[in-house]
């Protein structure tokens, strides 16, 4: 019988393209609750600038983008029984969370903020009034990690963990596949994820390992800038720009890989590293914000510090060198995983948002 066969889920959050952890998190949401007796109306934050010349005037883009926005908005809330925001720090905050919140308690429909931004400390301390007043309104903020909730409740502002969601039918290792030695990197190529020092461990790695190679999965501003970095490294002949990759294709990416690269200086629950523990992919991450909460060191991954690509070079090798340690991380990647797949995160999502709606147990609802 189906939990929720009479409720309106209004889900507020980006979708792809372009693929990435928030979009991809928010059509893999609404694909379960649909799945799970739960009705689903989807407010996309980012559809595609129309005309697409929008897109490269800035300010104007934002106005473009905010009016239809808020009217889709306001005609949800006015269907659904409950809201769920995708949140994120910044302008994403201001512009597409805030309106959600206080659309739906004009309304007095209860709404879920579910933040997911690694940003959340710098951004809290400056904007920890406004954020605390607009969560007002809210029945409840959820977020995916220890991180967070901490981040939060150092401000004041109560949390709860939902954990994030890791498709395990789609996310699993290839038992036929043959240990090389391809290393990946599946994340934005923006600032923050410091992509130039995976490089830099990767050109150590090749003096070593002449034959080993790496695909950086992703696309953003700094591409340009990567390319001259490998050429200027000289390794641009194993250093392969596949762009972004949606779903299918990053879940086969995985499954030719020997170790996920994290060089992140910013985080909190990277999608990526949950596909790659799920994939049995060994980890060598930076331990920035909330990756220690999520990973083990030495366990489910080999941790070291931002911004230093010696070390991550010598992590790399260390997995290239010990293929017993690669196999463990491997295996504890897979056990791991298995927490944040959906019928274990389902029960905890679906109570809070019982709680938001009042109701006290699932049958009720089914009666």
């Amino acid at each position: 019988m189906d939990p929720f066969p009479r409720i309106v889920i209004g889900l507020v959050g980006p979708l792809p393209p372009p693929s990435g952890g928030m979009a991809n998190q928010t059509q893999q949401l609404a694909r379960l609750l649909e799945e799970a007796g739960v009705r689903v109306e989807v407010v996309q934050v980012n559809p595609p600038y129309r005309p697409s010349w929008i897109a490269r005037v800035r300010v104007v883009r934002a106005v473009f983008r905010l009016l239809p926005y808020v009217a889709r908005l306001l005609r949800c809330v006015r269907r659904v029984d409950l809201v769920h925001v995708m949140a994120n720090s910044g302008w994403a905050w201001h512009l597409c969370a805030a309106p959600a919140i206080w659309a739906a308690r004009l309304r007095g429909v209860p709404v879920i903020v579910n933040y997911r931004g690694g940003e959340a400390p710098a951004f809290l301390a400056r904007q920890a009034a406004w954020v605390r007043f607009t969560l007002r309104g809210a029945a409840a903020l959820i977020v995916p990690s220890g991180f967070l909730k901490a981040s939060f409740e150092g401000f004041g502002i109560p949390a709860q963990i939902v954990p994030n969601i890791v498709d395990l039918a789609r996310f699993f290792p290839d038992p036929a596949r043959r240990p090389g030695r391809h290393a990946i990197v599946t994340r934005n190529l923006e600032d923050i994820y410091d992509i130039p020092t995976a490089m830099r461990a990767f050109a150590r790695v090749r003096e070593a390992h002449p034959d080993a190679t790496l695909t950086v999965a992703g696309s953003g501003p700094r591409h340009s800038a990567l390319v001259a970095l490998a050429k200027e490294l000289g390794i641009a002949s194993a250093v392969s720009f596949s762009g972004r990759l949606d779903n299918d294709l990053v879940a086969e990416l995985y499954r030719t890989a020997d170790v996920l690269l994290n060089p992140s200086t910013v985080d909190n629950m990277p999608i990526s590293l949950l596909e790659a523990m799920a994939s049995g992919v060994p980890i060598v991450s930076t331990d920035a914000g909330g990756i220690p909460h999520m990973v083990e060191n030495g366990t489910t991954a080999l941790l070291v510090p931002v911004g230093d690509p010696a070390a991550m070079a010598a992590a790399t090798m260390r997995i290239f060198a010990e293929p017993e340690l690669a196999a463990s991380l491997g295996r504890a990647g897979i056990e791991a995983a298995n927490a944040f797949a959906w019928p274990q995160v389902r029960p905890v999502l679906l109570r809070t948002y019982a709680e938001a709606l009042g109701i006290r147990s699932w049958q009720a609802l089914a009666a």
